[in-house]
């Protein structure tokens, strides 16, 4: 799929380049001051964790065990790149896009098994996993559900690579590669979706797309060091058309016995996608709080309010709940209990920023928190550990060992 880009972006991957002092210091055509590594772990985060695992530390090293016992840990994993990823039956090409989701959530594993411990022989399976897909990748197709694998992939893909950026052994040819494959083949259908959402009226897609495709363009930014590109995603999440839109995505606000709760544009749908938008729209704040900018206490801590929301009613209790409609005639009028209860490994980022770092209520978000890593042994999991198909992969996880803080 060929798209037409604004003349700013087209250089892109021409421009990028690193700079003679190794691959921890990218330089970009279009550049600004980027902390690196600067996604969802910085420096710092890395201390905390490792001075935490090194000191027996709880909870740090029952989320520490959960990782280091996953299957994704793993110094004979041999990733399985594709040159085109086919995400969505299009009835002429095979579905190919697990061996994508598979390999990121091992390599992201491995890749803080190596910060952590410092073992390089679990780098080098790390930066092989991203030499191969980017010696190999040259186009994500399929039906419009490529551009949810643009997005989420995009997204946690880019965080591997920037975690990597710090590794001497991984040669500044090869993270470039790495770059102008995520320029060339994700932002692009990024770029496209926030745009045009495929030709469909604005509100047609849910909220999921337009974020998936918000946090991919953000992290892509930073990892290229591109402002512009950075300035796109946060001009979106602020201003933008689509039900990505963070006044659109949580929609409707309540007051209900002093505390604020925030509709989602999802939750007349099913629970599992009003899941899925605080799977995304957590690394989306925590993105850019990391590069300066507060989106977690915008608009008066609105992904809080809608946080609080999905939790009280996924807990089991009530919630208000207001018709939603849209330009397509769908009319929902009561609130959805389709998946409800749904475990996904997202509430200790949530949690730990808006009730242990910023002091706020987060009565249903720190229920949820400890429902979740209740469910998995006093520790959220990671890629795999919450289903076999792209679900148990939507989100990077290990959220106790990584967002924990005192």
């Amino acid at each position: 799929m060929k798209l037409t880009l604004p003349v700013a972006f087209c250089s892109l991957a021409a421009a990028f380049e690193v700079s003679s002092h190794g691959p921890s210091q990218v330089s970009h055509r279009d550049t600004s001051s980027f902390i690196h590594p600067g996604l969802l772990q910085t420096a710092s985060d890395f201390s905390r964790i490792t001075s935490k695992v090194s000191s027996n530390t709880e909870p740090w090293i029952t989320g520490w065990y959960k990782l280091t016992n996953s299957s994704n840990i793993n110094l004979d994993y041999t990733p399985s790149p594709k040159t085109i990823v086919y995400r969505g039956a299009d009835g002429t090409h095979t579905e190919n896009y697990p061996s994508l989701y598979r390999d990121i959530a091992a390599a992201y594993a491995m890749a803080i098994y190596w910060k952590v411990t410092g073992n390089s022989s679990y780098a080098d399976v790390v930066v092989n996993i991203l030499d191969e897909w980017s010696s190999t990748l040259t186009e994500i197709s399929g039906t419009t559900d490529m551009y949810l694998a643009a997005g989420i992939y995009g997204y946690e893909f880019a965080n591997v690579a920037e975690i990597m950026r710090t590794y001497s052994a991984w040669p500044s040819a090869n993270l470039t590669r790495f770059a102008n494959m995520m320029v060339d083949v994700f932002y692009p259908l990024n770029h496209d979706f926030l745009q045009n959402h495929h030709g469909a009226a604005v509100d047609h897609y849910w909220a999921n797309w337009d974020l998936c495709n918000i946090a991919s363009v953000l992290s892509i930014g930073v990892l290229t060091d591109n402002q512009t590109m950075f300035d796109e995603g946060l001009t979106y999440f602020k201003s933008g058309e689509g039900n990505g839109q963070i006044e659109n995505a949580i929609w409707k606000l309540y007051e209900v016995d002093g505390e604020s709760l925030g509709q989602g544009q999802e939750a007349g749908r099913d629970q599992g996608h009003s899941m899925l938008d605080f799977s995304l729209l957590g690394p989306i704040a925590l993105t850019a709080y990391n590069q300066g900018t507060d989106l977690f206490e915008y608009l008066d801590n609105r992904i809080l309010a809608g946080a609080e929301y999905v939790a009280k009613y996924n807990l089991g209790n009530d919630v208000p709940y207001t018709t939603y409609n849209n330009s397509d005639d769908v009319n929902q009028t009561v609130i959805s209990n389709s998946s409800r209860g749904d475990i996904r490994p997202i509430w200790e980022l949530l949690y730990n920023h808006y009730g242990v770092l910023k002091g706020l209520n987060v009565t249903y978000t720190k229920e949820y928190r400890d429902l979740v890593v209740e469910d998995g042994d006093g520790a959220e999991g990671g890629g795999g550990d919450y289903g076999t198909t792209s679900g148990g992969y939507d989100q990077l996880g290990w959220g106790t060992l990584l967002y924990t803080l005192e």
